[in-house]
């Protein structure tokens, strides 16, 4: 193409507004720049709040103790553990198998520990979950924190990977069993979270729309799964507790409970 050909085309394509646009034509695509994820907050309130428990409302140090010292005080493994334990019970599901969180998370510790040159056996790796899981204490500002939001109207459900028992176990040992209205837990359906068929499940349970649902969890894989299953997403961001950078950003991100109540308060 001559210089006089090329001044011409770049006229042209600039009076046509086509210069820095899609140019389907010759195969171009113009770059897009990717939206800045920035929190939302719809003005309506959810119909139902639900929970998460292990992280979001109790805390794990008691077991994540057990758990390092059954690994030779290795705590450098315990993320490790954690992300196993969620790995293989994506892999149950997936699988169209169910087994306990707790089975899981202690099959998933036996991993873990022969990967590193640990020995431990099944029941040394059962007891340290099992035992200190089942009496977990509330984080500090959780029991005020629901106590507002009940008082607000709020209808507040629990909804978990642990077993039926266990949750109940928990709840008496935590001393939340009063604080809610339901007890929902992903044995009834054998589908973990974040698998969209658990939020649906959890949502049909309730008698409400996706939409009308909110969840309240510490984990980015958690609220994850609840967007995109059409919920909405309150993120608790307890020490280490990360978002999915790829999921969209949820509407209410606090480091406690305490200050995502205030603002669920707040809603009309």
């Amino acid at each position: 193409m001559s210089t006089n050909h090329r001044r011409n085309f770049i006229k042209k394509t600039a009076m046509l507004g086509v210069a820095g646009a899609t140019l389907p034509q010759f195969g171009f695509a113009a770059p897009t720049k990717p939206e800045e994820k920035k929190e939302t907050m719809t003005t309506t309130r959810p119909k139902v709040l639900f929970f998460d428990v292990n992280e979001t409302l109790l805390d794990l140090t008691a077991m994540k103790d057990s758990v390092g010292k059954v690994l030779g005080d290795r705590s450098d493994l315990l993320p490790l553990w954690f992300t196993t334990m969620l790995q293989y019970s994506l892999v149950t599901t997936v699988g169209r198998q169910y087994n306990d969180f707790g089975i899981i998370g202690s099959a998933a510790l036996q991993m873990v520990a022969a990967n590193h040159g640990i020995t431990i056996t099944e029941e040394d790796a059962r007891a340290s979950i099992l035992g200190p899981i089942r009496s977990l204490p509330a984080h500090p500002e959780v029991k005020q924190a629901l106590t507002d939001l009940r008082a607000a109207g709020y209808k507040l459900v629990s909804f978990t990977n642990s077993s039926n028992k266990g949750v109940e176990t928990q709840f008496k040992n935590a001393g939340l069993l009063d604080y809610f209205d339901e007890r929902l837990s992903i044995e009834d359906i054998g589908k973990f979270k974040p698998d969209t068929d658990a939020y649906d499940w959890a949502a049909r349970k309730m008698g409400v729309k996706p939409n009308e649902c909110l969840l309240v969890a510490a984990h980015g894989w958690d609220i994850a799964g609840a967007i995109w299953a059409g919920w909405r997403g309150a993120f608790v961001g307890r020490p280490g507790a990360q978002l999915y950078p790829l999921a969209p950003t949820p509407e209410i991100n606090e480091p406690n409970l305490k200050l995502i109540a205030q603002r669920l308060v707040a809603l009309k």
